[in-house]
């Protein structure tokens, strides 16, 4: 009976292939690996033709669906390796760890251990006080994770006069071709670094006693040859198995495992790299798939690639260039006495004769290449939670594959297929999986178009987990979790924000309980900029539900109801406000104020019109807020020219408080100035304002002057200040000479034919 041990670097594709040439001397009839016990029976499923890697088995927690952890595995990480070669050959193969539920109890207790000490160390309220003295206080844990210990490869590096380990352990390891008394090395290693330094924690120390009692097990089902694929770490505790009453003690006193569940889920290249959020990742993922792959020469094949990239960015990346490259990375290498070239004599060839010393090049080849964006697959029968498994389904019916990397699409919800694409996005929004954020269409005319810039992460998948609470499809539990939001929502706005987003996802369930909510809360609400604030989201609603074919009439009462409120307040509500409250309140207007024209109901727009009216004349308003309703009121054409030209005069009069006047300009002109230069007499109100406005005064509202024209353009803040400098033009004429109805008259076919209308309609 014989146990061999292969203390490997996890994701390592030397490593890898070292695993599978001792498997094929050592033919052993039972592989076991370092992985959660409780996972074991889904090791079957990597020898479906449709498991694809990079995968992670993802262990969770039913009952705390956020409690979950990852195990990556790429087609070059040692333990894939080795659980094929056990399928291949008839082997058995198990996961030995500790389980992850055991797991998942230990840190849950540690968590609250930590939390408890937290508030145990701090003091009463009534002990504190200036003069106290500030006890030491337990640090407070931001989450629920397990604290990491030295990385022994660091350690190693630093013996060896290196301080990158990852680097060295892929010269020293997964670069070599020969493979010989490797595992012995490596052993060999850790144990001295396992001496060097302080004793592992305890949870180490339970896992590895876990892995001995799995070795044990092994041993008491009858299996003469065993293969262990551990972390080159645990290799050392693994070698030599101490009396099993020590491992028992070793575990005694450990939690009740909470219960688990497992699924395969894809993983990305990305996601496998260092310190991407799994600990045990790698720096270079998509060099090591490039190494597993064994394509030869090295350097030939991968500045092949490099090349491939440059030219498909519209790159230079002459034949001459990758001649050159390639001797520069084996001369580098040879200079540094190393057989092949590494990563490092790779880049530093590629910034120099392709990138032309510059580290822009490295960049992309970092993130396409070196890291690379390639995303897994598992089969659609694996198992997997209600809510996966029906995004699955969708994602298959909508042709929308889930991507690593950024990717931007354009759908047009006249199409059916792309209407539901937005469903779904949106659905995903509502459960807080952020697939994708939708963005302005750019030269696109019209509201049919939806632009969604698309981002998959795989751990969106403990997400769907945790909703499925909700619901075991995407439209239940899109549904169901809205509704509780909704129940728990008190303000308007938010509500608001809540209906329009469940009818962009088409949740009709939804929407009758969501309305009655806004209908309740708005009855009962007397805060009118929060009935403000509410409106422009539900007639966007109104306004737009039909281009995706959505029902939204049943918001169409709510917002009856929200605009006659407002109407009625407006101007109680604008009263006494101070220079903030008036600037928030100013842009809560001109919500209403597009709302109203989106709506574009007769009575809602003639009632605005009279409590803008009843705004401008309004005595102890702010001049912020008159200034913005008088602009409004003339943009509408409820007020002439001459009219709003002789309101600006009045409030720029020398009588009048000149914050009060700036007030007045800033809300007028916001955001746009150009009305300033056709109107000559509203120019030289205010250029009159200014001139003879006394040197104290205008040091005070030169602030609100400077904010104001801020909102400008660049055209327009330039051809104001050209006009200023030009000094003021003459004022035309008013009066004039009676029209020639006749001569008038010989124009109108010319002007109908420039038109491109009939006469009679000219």
């Amino acid at each position: 009976m014989t146990t061999t041990i292969l203390g490997i670097r996890h994701h390592g594709p030397g490593s890898a292939r070292s695993v599978l040439a001792e498997l094929d001397r050592l033919q052993p009839d039972a592989v076991l690996i370092e992985g959660p016990s409780d996972a074991t029976a889904l090791i079957p499923l990597i020898a479906d033709a449709a498991m694809r890697p990079p995968v992670a088995l993802l262990v969770y927690a039913p009952d705390e669906p956020r409690v979950a952890t990852f195990y990556p595995l790429a087609a070059f990480s040692p333990e894939w390796v080795a659980m094929r070669w056990a399928l291949e050959h008839g082997a058995v193969v198990r996961f030995i760890d500790l389980a992850a539920g055991i797991q998942f109890a230990v840190a849950k207790s540690e968590f609250e251990r930590r939390m408890a000490e937290a508030t145990t160390a701090t003091p009463p309220a009534d002990q504190q006080g200036d003069d106290a003295i500030e006890p030491t206080r337990a640090e407070e844990p931001e989450t629920l994770v397990e604290v990491m210990r030295t990385d022994p490869l660091t350690e190693l590096a630093k013996a060896a006069g290196d301080e990158d380990g990852e680097r060295l352990w892929d010269r020293l390891v997964e670069s070599r071709s020969d493979s010989s008394d490797l595992f012995a090395a490596v052993t060999e290693a850790m144990t001295a670094v396992r001496g060097a330094l302080p004793e592992g924690d305890a949870l180490t120390l339970q896992r590895e006693a876990a892995m001995r009692r799995g070795i044990r097990e092994a041993r008491r089902d009858g299996h003469e040859h065993i293969v262990v694929v551990c972390g080159a770490w645990h290799g050392p505790a693994l070698t030599d198995l101490p009396p099993a009453a020590e491992d028992d003690r070793t575990l005694k006193g450990l939690p009740r495992p909470m219960r688990t569940a497992a699924a395969w889920v894809p993983w990305t290249f990305d996601r496998l790299a260092f310190e991407s959020g799994y600990g045990a990742g790698i720096d270079s993922p998509g060099w090591y798939a490039h190494l597993w792959s064994g394509a030869e020469p090295l350097a030939v094949s991968w500045m092949a690639r490099v090349a491939a990239l440059f030219r498909e960015e519209g790159l230079d990346a002459s034949a001459a260039h990758l001649v050159e490259a390639t001797r520069l990375a084996e001369t580098l290498a040879a200079m540094r006495g190393r057989a092949l070239p590494s990563l490092t004599e790779l880049n530093e060839a590629v910034r120099a004769t392709l990138g032309f010393g510059s580290d822009l090049s490295l960049r992309l080849v970092r993130d396409r290449l070196v890291v690379g964006q390639v995303m897994g697959e598992t089969p659609a029968d694996a198992p997997a939670a209600p809510l996966a498994a029906d995004l699955e389904r969708e994602t298959r019916r909508l042709r929308m594959k889930p991507e690593p990397g950024r990717k931007t699409i354009d759908l047009d919800l006249r199409s059916e297929t792309d209407l539901s694409r937005s469903h779904l996005l949106h659905r995903l929004g509502i459960l807080g999986i952020g697939w994708g954020h939708t963005e302005q269409a750019r030269g696109k005319s019209g509201t049919f178009h939806e632009v969604w810039v698309l981002a998959w992460q795989p751990e969106f998948v403990v997400d769907l987990v945790v909703a499925s609470r909700f619901g075991n499809t995407i439209a239940e539990a899109a549904a169901a979790s809205s509704i509780e939001a909704a129940r728990g929502a008190n303000g308007l706005p938010e509500l608001t924000e809540l209906i329009e987003a469940v009818l962009l996802a088409d949740l009709a369930e939804a929407v009758e309980i969501i309305v009655a909510r806004i209908g309740d809360v708005a009855a009962v609400g007397a805060d009118v900029p929060a009935l403000m604030e509410a409106l422009p989201p539900l007639a966007r609603v109104l306004r737009y539900g039909n281009v995706r074919g959505t029902d939204a009439t049943a918001v169409a009462s709510v917002v009856d109801g929200l605009a006659a409120r407002i109407c009625v307040g407006l101007a109680t509500a604008a009263a006494s406000l101070d220079d903030e409250a008036a600037s928030a309140f100013a842009r809560l207007v001109d919500g209403v104020h597009g709302a109203i024209a989106l709506l574009d109901h007769a009575d809602h727009r003639a009632a605005w019109r009279e409590a803008l009216g009843r705004l401008v004349d309004q005595e102890g308003i702010h001049g912020l807020v008159a200034g913005r309703s008088c602009r409004l009121l003339l943009d509408e054409g409820v007020l002439g020219r001459l009219e709003a030209t002789r309101r600006m005069r009045l409030a720029l009069s020398p009588g009048a408080d000149p914050a009060f006047g700036a007030g007045w300009v800033e809300g007028f002109l916001r955001e746009s100035g150009t009305i300033l230069l056709y109107d000559e007499d509203l120019f030289g109100a205010l250029d009159g304002w200014v001139a003879d406005m006394p040197p104290n005064a205008f040091e005070n509202v030169l602030p609100l002057l400077r904010r104001t024209v801020a909102t400008f353009t660049r055209p327009e803040r330039r051809s104001i200040g050209e006009r200023a400098l030009a000094g003021r033009r003459a004022s035309p004429t008013s009066g004039g000479g009676e029209l020639d109805d006749e001569r008038a008259e010989l124009v109108m076919p010319i002007l109908a034919r420039i038109l491109g209308v009939g006469s009679d309609e000219a």
